[in-house]
Protein backbone atom coordinates (compact mmCIF):
# COMPACT_ATOMS: atom_id res chain seq x y z
CA UNK A 1 0.00 0.00 0.00
CA UNK A 2 2.89 2.68 0.99
CA UNK A 3 4.37 1.69 -2.78
CA UNK A 4 1.00 2.38 -4.50
CA UNK A 5 0.95 5.67 -2.54
CA UNK A 6 4.54 6.69 -3.04
CA UNK A 7 4.26 5.94 -6.61
CA UNK A 8 1.07 8.11 -7.08
CA UNK A 9 2.87 10.63 -5.08
CA UNK A 10 5.59 10.96 -7.62
CA UNK A 11 3.53 10.94 -10.42
CA UNK A 12 0.80 13.38 -9.31
CA UNK A 13 4.24 15.61 -8.32
CA UNK A 14 5.45 15.17 -11.79
CA UNK A 15 2.44 16.22 -12.99
CA UNK A 16 2.37 19.35 -11.74
CA UNK A 17 5.55 20.36 -11.72
CA UNK A 18 5.77 19.87 -15.55
CA UNK A 19 2.52 21.78 -15.62
CA UNK A 20 3.96 24.75 -13.78
CA UNK A 21 7.20 24.68 -16.15
CA UNK A 22 5.19 25.19 -19.10
CA UNK A 23 3.75 28.32 -17.63
CA UNK A 24 6.21 31.15 -19.04
CA UNK A 25 6.35 34.63 -16.50
CA UNK A 26 7.05 38.21 -18.14
CA UNK A 27 8.28 40.09 -15.26
CA UNK A 28 7.64 43.98 -16.15
CA UNK A 29 10.02 45.93 -13.45
CA UNK A 30 8.68 49.78 -14.27
CA UNK A 31 8.16 52.89 -12.76
CA UNK A 32 4.73 55.51 -12.45
CA UNK A 33 4.76 54.92 -16.04
CA UNK A 34 4.04 50.96 -16.26
CA UNK A 35 2.07 51.22 -12.99
CA UNK A 36 -0.79 53.14 -14.54
CA UNK A 37 -0.60 56.20 -12.37
CA UNK A 38 -3.09 58.07 -11.39
CA UNK A 39 -5.22 55.79 -12.97
CA UNK A 40 -6.94 52.20 -12.75
CA UNK A 41 -4.58 49.20 -13.03
CA UNK A 42 -6.47 48.00 -15.80
CA UNK A 43 -6.50 50.58 -18.21
CA UNK A 44 -2.45 50.46 -18.01
CA UNK A 45 -0.59 49.50 -21.00
CA UNK A 46 0.66 46.06 -18.93
CA UNK A 47 -3.01 44.94 -17.99
CA UNK A 48 -3.52 45.60 -21.58
CA UNK A 49 -0.21 43.33 -22.80
CA UNK A 50 -1.67 41.13 -20.29
CA UNK A 51 -4.90 41.04 -21.96
CA UNK A 52 -3.49 40.64 -25.08
CA UNK A 53 -1.41 37.50 -24.24
CA UNK A 54 -4.38 35.59 -22.46
CA UNK A 55 -5.77 35.01 -26.15
CA UNK A 56 -3.09 34.91 -28.18
CA UNK A 57 -0.46 33.16 -25.94
CA UNK A 58 -2.01 31.82 -22.42
CA UNK A 59 0.86 30.23 -21.03
CA UNK A 60 2.52 33.53 -19.99
CA UNK A 61 2.12 35.22 -17.03
CA UNK A 62 2.56 39.16 -16.44
CA UNK A 63 4.11 39.91 -12.89
CA UNK A 64 4.03 43.91 -12.96
CA UNK A 65 6.51 44.53 -10.41
CA UNK A 66 6.56 48.40 -11.22
CA UNK A 67 6.56 50.99 -8.28
CA UNK A 68 5.54 54.93 -9.09
CA UNK A 69 8.36 57.03 -8.53
CA UNK A 70 10.95 53.88 -8.62
CA UNK A 71 14.55 54.72 -9.15
CA UNK A 72 16.99 52.14 -10.84
CA UNK A 73 18.53 51.69 -7.27
CA UNK A 74 14.98 51.34 -5.54
CA UNK A 75 14.68 48.45 -8.61
CA UNK A 76 17.82 46.89 -8.14
CA UNK A 77 17.20 46.61 -3.98
CA UNK A 78 13.57 44.08 -5.09
CA UNK A 79 14.82 42.79 -7.96
CA UNK A 80 17.22 39.56 -6.61
CA UNK A 81 13.87 38.75 -4.85
CA UNK A 82 11.55 39.66 -7.56
CA UNK A 83 13.53 37.08 -10.00
CA UNK A 84 13.76 33.83 -7.18
CA UNK A 85 10.10 34.34 -6.35
CA UNK A 86 8.91 34.36 -9.93
CA UNK A 87 11.62 33.17 -11.67
CA UNK A 88 10.43 34.66 -15.21
CA UNK A 89 11.50 33.66 -18.58
CA UNK A 90 11.21 37.42 -19.72
CA UNK A 91 11.95 40.85 -17.89
CA UNK A 92 10.73 44.35 -19.29
CA UNK A 93 13.25 46.93 -17.61
CA UNK A 94 11.75 50.12 -17.35
CA UNK A 95 13.71 52.30 -15.21
CA UNK A 96 15.65 55.40 -15.04
CA UNK A 97 13.56 58.32 -15.75
CA UNK A 98 13.15 58.86 -11.96
CA UNK A 99 16.80 58.68 -11.55
CA UNK A 100 17.12 61.85 -14.45
CA UNK A 101 14.28 64.14 -12.92
CA UNK A 102 16.34 64.07 -9.46
CA UNK A 103 19.61 64.74 -11.24
CA UNK A 104 20.98 61.70 -10.24
CA UNK A 105 24.57 61.10 -11.47
CA UNK A 106 24.02 59.09 -15.16
CA UNK A 107 27.09 56.67 -14.16
CA UNK A 108 25.12 55.38 -11.41
CA UNK A 109 21.96 55.26 -13.28
CA UNK A 110 23.72 53.10 -16.11
CA UNK A 111 25.62 50.33 -13.06
CA UNK A 112 22.41 49.79 -11.80
CA UNK A 113 20.65 48.89 -14.81
CA UNK A 114 23.26 46.49 -16.08
CA UNK A 115 23.62 45.00 -13.10
CA UNK A 116 19.78 43.92 -13.19
CA UNK A 117 20.75 42.65 -17.04
CA UNK A 118 23.43 40.85 -15.48
CA UNK A 119 21.48 39.14 -12.63
CA UNK A 120 18.35 38.67 -15.31
CA UNK A 121 20.75 37.17 -17.76
CA UNK A 122 22.24 34.89 -14.28
CA UNK A 123 18.79 33.90 -14.03
CA UNK A 124 18.38 32.80 -17.64
CA UNK A 125 15.53 35.85 -18.41
CA UNK A 126 15.54 37.67 -21.98
CA UNK A 127 15.16 41.44 -21.41
CA UNK A 128 13.47 43.67 -22.96
CA UNK A 129 15.25 47.63 -22.15
CA UNK A 130 13.06 50.74 -22.23
CA UNK A 131 14.33 53.57 -22.60
CA UNK A 132 12.54 57.08 -22.04
CA UNK A 133 13.32 61.05 -22.65
CA UNK A 134 13.24 63.89 -19.97
CA UNK A 135 11.80 67.63 -20.26
CA UNK A 136 14.75 69.72 -22.64
CA UNK A 137 14.73 72.05 -18.77
CA UNK A 138 17.41 69.75 -17.74
CA UNK A 139 20.02 70.78 -20.58
CA UNK A 140 20.72 69.37 -23.89
CA UNK A 141 23.54 67.36 -22.22
CA UNK A 142 22.20 65.99 -19.74
CA UNK A 143 18.85 64.75 -21.59
CA UNK A 144 21.20 63.42 -24.62
CA UNK A 145 23.03 61.47 -22.06
CA UNK A 146 20.41 59.96 -20.60
CA UNK A 147 18.41 59.08 -23.59
CA UNK A 148 21.65 57.66 -25.01
CA UNK A 149 22.53 55.19 -21.99
CA UNK A 150 19.30 53.00 -22.61
CA UNK A 151 21.28 52.95 -26.58
CA UNK A 152 24.73 52.44 -25.29
CA UNK A 153 23.36 49.47 -22.57
CA UNK A 154 21.24 47.67 -25.10
CA UNK A 155 24.51 47.57 -27.39
CA UNK A 156 26.83 46.44 -24.57
CA UNK A 157 24.57 43.37 -24.02
CA UNK A 158 23.30 42.84 -27.13
CA UNK A 159 19.20 43.11 -25.82
CA UNK A 160 16.21 43.85 -27.45
CA UNK A 161 15.72 47.53 -27.01
CA UNK A 162 12.68 50.23 -27.19
CA UNK A 163 13.83 53.29 -27.31
CA UNK A 164 11.47 56.11 -26.51
CA UNK A 165 8.38 54.31 -24.80
CA UNK A 166 6.22 57.43 -25.01
CA UNK A 167 6.40 58.20 -28.97
CA UNK A 168 3.58 59.10 -30.74
CA UNK A 169 2.33 59.85 -27.01
CA UNK A 170 4.61 62.54 -25.22
CA UNK A 171 3.41 65.54 -27.51
CA UNK A 172 0.14 64.96 -27.94
CA UNK A 173 -1.82 66.47 -24.90
CA UNK A 174 -5.09 64.47 -25.97
CA UNK A 175 -2.86 61.51 -25.13
CA UNK A 176 -1.38 62.81 -21.87
CA UNK A 177 -2.66 64.04 -18.26
CA UNK A 178 -2.21 67.40 -17.21
CA UNK A 179 1.00 66.88 -15.56
CA UNK A 180 2.45 66.61 -19.19
CA UNK A 181 4.50 63.50 -17.75
CA UNK A 182 2.13 60.33 -17.84
CA UNK A 183 -0.06 58.66 -20.62
CA UNK A 184 -3.89 59.02 -19.65
CA UNK A 185 -6.33 55.80 -20.31
CA UNK A 186 -6.16 57.18 -24.42
CA UNK A 187 -2.38 57.01 -24.92
CA UNK A 188 -2.05 53.45 -22.95
CA UNK A 189 -2.62 51.38 -26.11
CA UNK A 190 -0.30 53.53 -28.38
CA UNK A 191 2.27 52.89 -25.77
CA UNK A 192 1.73 49.47 -25.77
CA UNK A 193 1.88 49.06 -29.79
CA UNK A 194 5.04 50.80 -29.48
CA UNK A 195 6.80 47.95 -27.25
CA UNK A 196 5.22 44.95 -28.83
CA UNK A 197 6.95 44.90 -32.02
CA UNK A 198 10.20 44.64 -29.56
CA UNK A 199 8.54 42.41 -27.46
CA UNK A 200 7.20 39.51 -29.93
CA UNK A 201 9.91 38.26 -31.33
CA UNK A 202 11.27 37.24 -27.78
CA UNK A 203 8.38 35.57 -27.16
CA UNK A 204 8.34 33.94 -30.36
CA UNK A 205 12.15 32.85 -29.98
CA UNK A 206 10.68 30.71 -27.21
CA UNK A 207 8.56 28.70 -28.73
Amino acid sequence: MFFKRHVWFVLLATLLLSKLASASTLLVMGDSLSAAHNMRPEVGWVSLLQNQLSETRPAIKVVNASVSGETTQGGLARFDKLLSEHQPRWVILELGANDALRGYPLTQTSQNLETMIEQAHQSNAQVLLIGNQIPQNFGKRYTEMFFNLYKNIAADYQLAYVPFMLQGVALNKELMQADGLHPNKAGQPIVLQTILPHLQPLLSDAE
